[in-house]
């Protein structure tokens, strides 16, 4: 079982070092960890956010545990030189199309969500994200108006075939969980939604047992803070996954618990918190490892198909949480190494 390990910029490498002493405190047969550099580390180490090295141990990976990209010593580069440019790589060229965000409160964290506590406790939910389309990918460029202004744009759009893929992933994740999928888009005023919602409304046919249900998502935004018990499942495209599963993230108390996957058609994935390299924090020690953590059991669920011994780390992050164990992000005191500590001690 190979894992390749890729750090990263800013808080990455403390974060991912604490995931890796979990994976290793559980002593799985035939597990071994490769180290690669990406981001912003290797743009000054190698001269590109993505080496080839990098790419070829990512490609002969069965899965791939991701820490964070961003340096600010890089926002001067052209942008195929900076490091966010790693992950949008990867996920192109390893065909990695659907992110799984799980969004959902910890016991004893009630107070640390920006909701009252009664409507905190009922998030159970899972966004599930199009990676691969959408403004991120599509042509963009700036161009100068005859009055002299420059002009920024950015293509938004999405195939069937796009739209049908993930809409199947979301469905079948639906069908694990309590059967009910929530279609996140702007149909009123996007034609690029419009198509959306015909393929997922055409996909749903084969999925009678699914609840499905539209949300324009200026709505879907405003029910995360009023009602987000009412979601399961959610399906949306590249940009609004981007923005609703970090707000969900303060709905559960911190982004530093929030952990996530990308997957393509087979079994290998790329495993990450959702939270950026914080470089304000960065080799302080003062960073959340728990969704690195938590990113580390979806690996092992996803893509090696341990279940059990992915349960066994999210029943320590859980009792951790229970019993007090708190960083910065949560009022608390306790720096990356401590926290982490504290896990292995539950596992």
């Amino acid at each position: 079982m190979k894992i390749a390990v890729l750090a990263g910029d800013g808080i990455g490498p403390e974060v991912t070092r604490e995931a890796v002493r979990v994976l290793e405190a559980l002593r799985l047969p035939g597990l071994v960890l490769l180290e690669g550099d990406v981001g912003g580390v290797a743009t000054k180490r190698h001269g590109t956010p993505l080496p080839v090295e990098t790419l070829d141990l990512a490609r002969a990976a069965d899965a791939i545990l991701f820490g964070a990209v961003g340096d600010p010593d890089c926002d001067h580069l052209d942008r195929h030189l900076r490091p966010e440019q790693a992950i949008l790589g990867l996920r192109k060229e390893l065909g990695l199309f659907a992110n799984l965000r799980p969004a959902k409160l910890f016991a004893g964290l009630e107070d640390a969500s920006a909701l009252r506590p009664e409507v905190a406790s009922a998030i159970d939910l899972l966004i599930v994200r199009e990676l691969n389309g959408d403004v991120y990918f599509g042509e963009k460029g700036i161009r100068t108006l005859v009055n002299g202004e420059r002009q920024g744009w950015d293509l938004m759009a999405y195939s069937e075939s796009e739209v049908r893929r993930i809409a199947h992933v979301a469905f079948k994740a639906a069908r694990g969980r309590r059967g009910k999928l929530c279609s996140v888009d702007k149909a009123n005023v996007l034609e690029t939604s419009q198509v959306w919602r015909d393929t997922v409304i055409e996909v749903a046919r084969d999925y009678p047992e699914i609840e499905l249900s539209h949300m324009y998502v200026d709505n879907a935004a405003m029910q995360l803070v009023r009602n987000p018990g009412q979601f399961d499942v959610v399906v949306t495209g590249n940009l609004f996954g981007d923005i609703l599963s970090d707000q969900a993230s303060m709905c559960v108390g911190s982004i530093g618990l929030l952990a996530s996957a990308s997957l393509g058609d087979g079994t290998s994935g790329l495993y990450e918190p959702i939270h950026g390299s914080a470089p304000d924090i960065a080799g302080k020690g003062l960073a959340n490892p728990m969704a690195t953590i938590l990113s580390a059991a979806m690996l092992l669920r996803h893509s090696l198909g341990l279940e059990a011994e992915a349960a066994r780390i999210e029943a320590a992050v859980a009792k951790a949480l229970a019993d007090g164990v708190r960083g910065g992000d949560l009022g608390g005191t306790m720096g990356t190494a401590a926290i982490g500590d504290a896990v292995l001690e539950r596992l």
